[in-house]
């Protein structure tokens, strides 16, 4: 059975901060770090999503976490075709923006073939001390509902694996039309084909951002996101992230996945299982609840490292 990994999108939340979780004593980035790896054997970076990583910061994230520890790190928005800030671009970047561009922000069709290229470049080197200390995930690569299925963006997809061919690539669909029944297979046979991971979610239905909640796996690993099911704050504008995913699962609605993650962790190396229910303590409650209920499932199924600590 594969091994499974259960953590949270995010440990510098400042719901969280302020939601109690850390001790008193955890007050400094690596303080809190080094707590968060001692209850968790992996973590989703979503700030690359926004800016990209200093290569510094990453060498510091692998000494502040044991052996082990997990990142997975999602692309940044100009590489997922979402509009990107200017401001967010490296300064010789920012340089290349074209003088007639108005806009205070950018899409990759906005910038000169090199200065995209130097961007992916940059984000590559940055994951290089994860990767080398053996600490990197996926990297993982969010598409927007405006991102419908098709030839170019198939093509697309696979250009993201050809920016980045040393790292592993983990796909999620905003957009349901990607898992119709008219693509579903397609959708699938793609991504096997290329070696590329599908991402599962749990988050609020009936929506054309809404993919369904099944468990496809298409490669040797396997990504599960819980979003959370708030229907109401879903699609709202004007609100937070973290009003966004503010939801806090019960322990009935984590017992559905059960069966699901049991069968990906049969036919895989790894399963990574990630709460995005990042308000207050919200996704560090419900990823406790499902390490108890993974462990108690099957006790193979969990990390040794953490066995020891539950017991």
């Amino acid at each position: 059975m594969g091994r499974v990994r259960i953590g949270t999108c995010s440990w510098t939340d400042p719901t969280l901060l302020k939601s109690g979780w850390y001790p008193p004593g955890a007050k400094t980035a690596e303080t809190r770090l080094q707590f968060y790896s001692s209850n968790f054997d992996i973590v989703e970076v979503d700030s690359t999503y926004y800016s990209l990583l200093p290569e510094r910061t990453a060498g510091l994230w692998t000494q502040r976490t044991p052996d082990g520890f997990t990142f997975n790190v999602k692309a940044f928005s100009l590489f997922t075709q979402h509009p990107t800030p200017v401001k967010a671009l490296p300064k010789e970047i920012r340089a290349l923006v074209p003088a007639e561009h108005a806009r205070p922000t950018v899409y990759q069709k906005d910038l000169p073939e090199q200065a995209v290229k130097e961007l992916w470049q940059f984000f590559a080197r940055a994951l290089l001390p994860l990767d080398s200390a053996g600490k990197l995930g996926v990297v993982l690569f969010q598409f927007p509902q405006w991102f419908f299925p098709g030839k170019d963006s198939l093509e697309y997809i696979a250009s993201c694996k050809e920016n980045l061919p040393q790292y592993r690539i983990a796909v999620e669909f905003r957009n349901g039309a990607w898992l119709s029944d008219r693509n579903k297979d397609i959708t699938m046979a793609f991504l096997r084909d290329n070696g590329l991971i599908y991402v599962s979610v749990d988050e609020p239905q009936g929506f054309r951002s809404s993919a369904p909640p099944i468990a496809e796996v298409t490669s040797d690993m396997a990504v599960v996101r819980f979003h959370g099911r708030n229907r109401e704050t879903w699609e709202q504008k004007g609100i937070s992230v973290a009003e966004r995913f503010a939801y806090h699962y019960s322990r009935e609605e984590l017992q559905e996945w059960m069966p699901r993650v049991q069968a990906a962790a049969a036919v895989t190396r790894e399963v990574h299982v990630l709460f995005n229910n990042c308000y207050g303590d919200y996704a560090v409650r419900n990823a406790r609840d499902l390490q108890d209920m993974v462990r108690d499932m099957q006790p193979g199924l969990f990390t040794e490292q953490l066995q020891e600590e539950g017991s």
